[in-house]
């Protein structure tokens, strides 16, 4: 027993089995395992665009608000597109009131003197921080050397006029033309200035103010439609529910075992590739990036079971023809894999359809869809191709 053990352990698919769950349980301890809205709180935002826009416009506009997001300071943000004129944001951990303004806005620039653009948001080269003093707000920012000498034309001569100075078409600040700018001097270096009632309110309305400046403009006006949150407690619940379910089902998958086989030398192996193929799961999420939710969790739990299944099919052919010879218990495993192959080609293949919907569609309900497929895909893959074929080998050890 001992030399059949060593010698699996030896065999090359073994080896490759025991480095993957080493780098996965690596990747899980270092990056840690994504997890999804319903699991730790955030908030869904959908956007609706005016007017329907082919995948180009959508791309820029899906970048835009996610760059915006990203200056604004949203850690853990997912921005996709639902279909051509809708868009679903995805934020955890961020109160949805915070970066309404944020992903609502066109972010059009524009400054005005006597009525007339001579600068917008095009000009813009670069943006500063924001300067607070109290209540008070300053976002500097500079622009192009051209533009600096378009501006500097327009304003010759009006030492002392307003220049207007728009973002998404509200006013907000109107400083003077200074007399050096009227003199024809060009300036590169401007600033957006307002005031607000409390130095907090002041400094959420700098940083909207800079993260609409350097972001740009969309290309098309934009409208909330719909905010929904969860909140870290319920996703606490929804996570410890999740865990619950998850143990229950290996119990009930050890009791079935052990009522079937009676003997540890056969449960415990079973139970083992589980572990392993749970692990490799959770590894690969970790490395991707993946959002682990309660739909991917579903996706976890039919994997696994179907996991069990194709196990408990290659142990019956196994010990089925426990006295036939080596050539005769190798076809047996061959006639399981057989088996266990058309019902992973049958599982992926109901499973890519709800992937497509999903991924495409990108809607909410029918992106958890695509979670629990891809999950359920990834599982199958790893016990066809990793697992299942090393818990072969281990039975024909056994039965030798």
């Amino acid at each position: 027993m001992r030399r059949g053990v060593s010698g699996f352990i030896r065999e090359p698919r073994t080896i490759t089995l025991i480095i993957l769950v080493v780098i996965s349980l690596a990747a899980i301890s270092t990056l840690g395992i994504p997890q999804g809205l319903d699991l730790k709180g955030g908030s869904i935002i959908q956007i609706q665009l005016e007017k329907p826009v082919d995948s180009a416009t959508m791309n820029t506009i899906t970048s835009v608000l996610d760059k915006r997001l990203n200056i604004f300071g949203v850690k853990d943000v997912k921005v996709r597109a639902s279909g051509n004129q809708n868009i679903i944001i995805e934020i955890a951990g961020v109160k949805p009131e915070e970066v309404a303004k944020i992903v609502g806005s066109p972010g059009k620039f524009e400054a005005k003197i006597d009525n007339k653009t001579v600068l917008t948001g095009a000009d813009i080269v670069s943006v500063q921080s924001p300067i607070i003093r109290g209540n008070q707000w300053e976002v500097p920012f500079r622009i192009s050397t051209d533009s600096a000498k378009r501006f500097a034309e327009a304003a010759e001569g009006k030492a002392g006029a307003p220049v207007d100075m728009y973002l998404d078409d509200r006013l907000i600040t109107s400083p003077e033309i200074s007399p050096d700018v009227a003199a024809g001097k060009p300036v590169t270096d401007v600033a957006i200035t307002g005031a607000e009632s409390t130095r907090e309110s002041a400094e959420l309305k700098a940083k909207e103010v800079e993260t609409l400046l350097k972001s740009g403009s969309l290309p098309v006006k934009v409208k909330i439609v719909g905010v929904s949150s969860v909140s870290a407690e319920l996703g606490g619940e929804f996570a410890k529910g999740a865990l619950i379910a998850g143990l229950l089902a290996i119990i009930a998958i050890i009791i079935i075992l052990v009522a079937r086989y009676r003997t540890p030398i056969l449960v415990l192996p079973i139970f083992f590739t589980t572990l392993a193929e749970l692990i490799l799961i959770l590894g690969v999420a970790a490395i991707i990036r993946w959002n682990i939710d309660l739909a991917a969790i579903a996706g976890i739990l039919a994997a696994i079971g179907t996991g069990v299944d194709d196990q408990i099919i290659i142990t019956d052919e196994v010990l089925g023809e426990e006295k036939v010879k080596r050539r005769r218990r190798r076809f047996r495993i061959r006639e399981a894999f057989f088996i266990i192959f058309a019902s992973a080609g049958t599982l992926i293949a109901a499973m890519l359809p709800l992937a497509y919907v999903g991924f495409a569609r990108g809607a909410t309900g029918i992106g958890m869809l695509a979670g629990f497929a891809f999950t359920t895909v990834l599982g199958v893959l790893i016990g066809v191709f990793i697992t299942r074929p090393v818990y072969a080998k281990f039975m024909e050890y056994i039965i030798k």
